[in-house]
């Protein structure tokens, strides 16, 4: 299983007037990690597809805040 989301750390100018952000947080999509759709992929129920956007459980990607998460944790 893949990460949802990964995490860069930018340069941080001294000269910088604001608050810097130390940590940016990006998502990246299942597809990128699957290559090829192979045969007989596990599915959801039709309810369930149309609920999160997709048919197949490996292609569901579910989107949240990382800020959001943070919190519920």
């Amino acid at each position: 299983m893949h990460e949802f989301y990964k995490a860069y750390y930018p340069y941080i100018s001294p000269y910088d007037p604001c608050k810097p952000i130390t940590r940016k947080v990006y998502s990246t999509p299942p597809n990128l990690y699957l290559g090829f759709q192979p045969p007989n992929l596990e599915q959801y129920t039709p309810k369930e597809a149309l609920q999160k956007g997709t048919l197949w459980k490996v292609f569901y990607d579910p989107y949240y805040s990382p800020y959001e998460k943070a919190k519920g944790e």
